[in-house]
């Protein structure tokens, strides 16, 4: 007889189903950013988001402040069918920077929003700029003609945060439709990553400290996730563009609970749309000459370090203790016989993200794999991804784009023919009076000489009184 379940079994699973919805609810609404600029550039009111924010304009008073060199560009996009934050825009002629007040220090998100359209004045697809975010170079001879979102992660140590916006030459100009800066939950950033290389693994400590730029936010096995269905308001893309082995593979959607540990990664870590569905492998399935199961690559730029965050949450297996498998990054074995129920702490369906970070070679490509582990039973599964965080660390010289130095990069540029000119004219004079002033004292020195040549003390041979007696000047008066 086929089961049938009674209206009060209904009831129950219905009232479960809410109040889990509660909890997911109240658990989004507990993230409370200290510090939360939402800054419509340009416009003249609020821009309303589908997400629940607002946006406000930057001519509003408020924490933030505009400093524009110049006059104040603002143009609006004519487009009716524009988005809230594509309506408008400020544009710079001249270097010029928004100034935030920082009630919170530490690791903070910046988004900027850029929406190239067209004025009669300005067309925003030609504009070529620099970005500056507290001295770190964000963005060099930047320019866009599609619409681009670009986030990063900075930590603050300072009481004030200042973004400049710079034109690359005399002809150009900046532009940015929107800015956000965002205190980043205490545990987005927490544990040392693994730096992964060819020949060892070892610790890589003061990843908090790094400035890092958001490359690609993937939500593995899974459907686009938009910012209304994020705590930190991020966007996870599917990964059917970056899958390139994927014949061993099949997504996986799970129905129950993500059990989120205080030990483990949070809801602002990622949200349950990320760990309730992932890409798995079965078991007795392969790939013919590959150490493989699945592997996703992504283009990036070389003479970087990137720090790779890969989701994990079991929410396929049956036991615990079951599911085993090796991690590789570019190749190289970055985690090996990783045991997913050790790590979530013997729990089903709890969420965990591993943190590694590798040098790119001038391949200027970036590859994870899942492949089998010699530990694996037989279990229906061998490996399993839920989610992918690629993020580009800051060079050398503290700057994500170019190797020029932040002063050269921030000069500027309307000034630097005649600013060049008249530092030319300044050190031209001082070296005329430099000179000058070494003849006067030669001079001078010459004609001392001289004089104290005509002055001397007579031979030893001549009495000390003859002198005295005949000559009306004392000795050594000049």
């Amino acid at each position: 007889m086929a089961d049938r379940r009674s209206p009060n079994d209904l009831a129950t699973g219905l009232l479960l189903f809410l109040h889990f919805s509660l909890i997911s609810t109240l658990s989004a609404a507990l993230f409370s950013p200290p510090d939360n600029y939402l800054i419509a550039c340009g416009a003249s009111s609020s821009a309303s988001l589908q997400d629940g924010r607002s946006f406000l304009p930057d001519s509003a008073r408020s924490s933030s402040v505009l400093h524009a060199h110049g006059r104040q560009i603002s143009v609006a996009n004519q487009s009716p069918d524009a988005a809230p934050l594509h309506r408008s825009a400020r544009v710079f002629a001249c270097p010029s920077s928004y100034e935030f007040d920082v009630k919170n220090k530490g690791t903070h998100l910046i988004r900027l929003h850029f929406y190239p359209f067209s004025t009669q004045e300005y067309n925003l697809s030609s504009a070529r700029f620099h970005v500056l975010a507290s001295g770190i170079i964000l963005l060099s001879d930047f320019g866009t003609s599609n619409p681009l979102l670009k986030e990063y992660l900075i930590n603050l140590e300072e009481e004030k945060l200042i973004i400049t916006f710079a034109p690359a030459d005399r002809s150009s100009f900046a532009f940015v439709n929107a800015i956000e800066v965002v205190s980043a939950p205490k545990d987005l950033i927490l544990y040392p990553a693994r730096l992964v290389r060819s020949d060892d693994v070892t610790k890589f400590d003061g990843l908090s400290k790094q400035a890092l730029e958001t490359l690609y936010r993937i939500n593995v096995g899974g459907p686009k996730v938009t910012p209304f269905n994020d705590t930190l308001w991020r966007t996870w893309v599917p990964d059917g563009e970056f899958l390139k082995l994927s014949s061993a593979t099949e997504t996986f959607t799970y129905g129950g609970r993500i059990k989120y540990q205080s030990y483990g990664a949070s809801r602002e870590v990622a949200p349950d749309n990320v760990y309730n569905t992932a890409r798995v492998t079965r078991a007795g399935t392969s790939v013919s000459g590959s150490n493989y199961s699945m592997t996703w690559e992504f283009p990036v730029k070389s003479g970087y370090k990137y720090l790779i965050r890969l989701h994990f949450c079991d929410i396929a297996s049956l036991a615990l203790n079951e599911l085993y498998f090796n991690v590789y990054i570019n190749g190289y074995l970055g985690y090996e016989d990783f045991d997913l129920s050790e790590s979530a702490g013997q729990i089903l369906a709890s969420p965990h993200y591993v943190d590694f970070v590798v040098d790119v070679d001038a391949s200027e490509l970036l590859s994870i794999s899942i492949g089998p582990s010699k530990l694996s039973s037989p279990s229906w599964i061998r490996g399993l991804l839920n989610g992918v965080e690629i993020m580009k660390m800051n060079n050398t010289m503290g700057n994500l784009d170019d190797e020029s130095s932040v002063i050269l990069v921030s000069e500027n540029p309307l000034r630097r023919g005649f600013g060049a000119f008249v530092r030319s004219l300044v050190c031209g004079f001082t070296l005329v009076s430099l000179l000058g002033i070494a003849f006067m004292l030669f001079l001078r020195w010459r004609a001392e000489s001289r004089n104290h040549m005509a002055w001397s003390r007579l031979p030893v041979d001549v009495s000390h009184g003859k002198l005295t007696a005949e000559s009306p000047v004392m000795p050594g008066k000049l």
